[in-house]
């Protein structure tokens, strides 16, 4: 791999969203050389970026955030001129039952990114001009009651482990703004949806116990707010933000889909009613009839919603998918992935 600029770090770069940009990233701007670190955890696989190893700009290492030796190794070898920093533990349930994993990725994974690319980039003179982008989310501001919505002045109330550890993260990052002048800036969107998305998140495990014709579980009433981002608008707003942003700033990034749970329930039903190559059992007449309603989540927060005027005011960003055409396009992904493995 050539060692010249601009080469871009991406940590988590083979999960959910991190792979979903790498694939953008790689698309849209083939001079980047695009380097990708990932634990390759439970919620990470290489098969989310088949097709990217051909590529002679791109560069895998199989690496833990944590590990400090490996992660200065990275920053010495490579001329590294930005990070866009994925990398998390992320699902909220496992936080409930362990949180230690959390608090380990997502605080010290960042800690020890910061200095590794603090450190790097002094040497080099270019502290000020190379950028670190950390990648949040929305569950650091806590929760909603009926009306209003988060901004970029929010102030951070994380009611469970996983939303602390990032909301913690967050803070690590603007220090190091602040005491250092480093080039930082940090993006929080709402709910992301889409292909290439861990089978346990919501949509996802929607229409795989659909296909399985087995109960679809709805945490309690169902009545759960979220909005609702297709993560290829969310790769977008990325790109806009890394390469426009001035430093020191924070961006929301919504998707303006603001639907309870149970009303996500029902749509991604519906579209699995209509699609011709998929058969329910002759006992239902409609997917609908799986969903089930279970016990409520612990520290469950009633309502998410995003103000993202400023990130559309100042850069000029705007979703391109509608909830009808991103659900259409998500379960039809699945769909094709999931459905010859059941008829085998």
């Amino acid at each position: 791999m050539k060692k010249h600029n601009p080469t871009l770090l991406i940590t988590g770069g083979a999960g959910f969203i991190g792979s979903n940009f790498v694939n953008y990233m790689l698309h849209h701007y083939p001079d980047y050389q695009i380097i990708n670190i990932d634990k390759l955890t439970y919620a990470g696989s290489k098969s989310n970026l088949a097709g990217a190893d051909n590529n002679a700009n791109y560069l895998f290492i199989q690496a833990d955030i944590t590990n400090r030796t490996l992660v200065n190794a990275i920053f010495n070898e490579y001329d590294i001129t930005g990070v866009v920093h994925f990398a998390a533990e992320s699902h909220v349930d496992r936080s409930i039952k362990d949180a230690a994993v959390f608090t380990e990725t997502n605080l010290v994974g960042t800690m020890t990114l910061l200095q590794a690319a603090k450190n790097a980039w002094e040497k080099r003179g270019a502290l000020k001009e190379r950028r670190f982008h950390h990648i949040s989310t929305d569950e650091v501001y806590g929760s909603l009651g009926e009306t209003g919505k988060f901004n970029e002045k929010t102030p951070y109330d994380p009611r469970n482990p996983y939303s602390a550890s990032k909301a913690g993260s967050n803070m690590l990052v603007k220090s190091f703004g602040h005491t250092y002048g480093m080039n930082i800036i940090i993006t929080s969107s709402s709910n992301n949806y889409g292909p290439r998305q861990h089978e346990e998140k919501l949509i996802p495990t929607i229409i795989s116990n659909a296909l399985k014709g087995q109960d679809i579980p709805i945490y309690g009433d169902g009545k759960n707010v979220r909005d609702w981002l297709y993560v290829g608008d969310h790769c977008r707003a990325l790109d806009v933000i890394f390469h426009q942003s001035a430093t020191m700033e924070k961006y929301n990034i919504g998707g303006g889909n603001e639907l309870t749970n149970i009303e996500i329930a029902t749509l991604v039903c519906e579209i699995l009613d209509k699609q011709a190559d998929v058969s329910r059992e002759e006992s239902l007449t409609s997917f609908k009839e799986l969903i089930t309603f279970t016990e409520d989540r612990l520290g469950h927060d009633r309502r998410y919603a995003i103000d993202d005027s400023k990130l559309k005011n100042d850069l000029g960003w705007k979703p391109k998918e509608s909830l009808t055409t991103g659900l259409q396009k998500t379960v039809d992904w699945y769909v094709s992935k999931w459905l010859p493995q059941l008829t085998r």
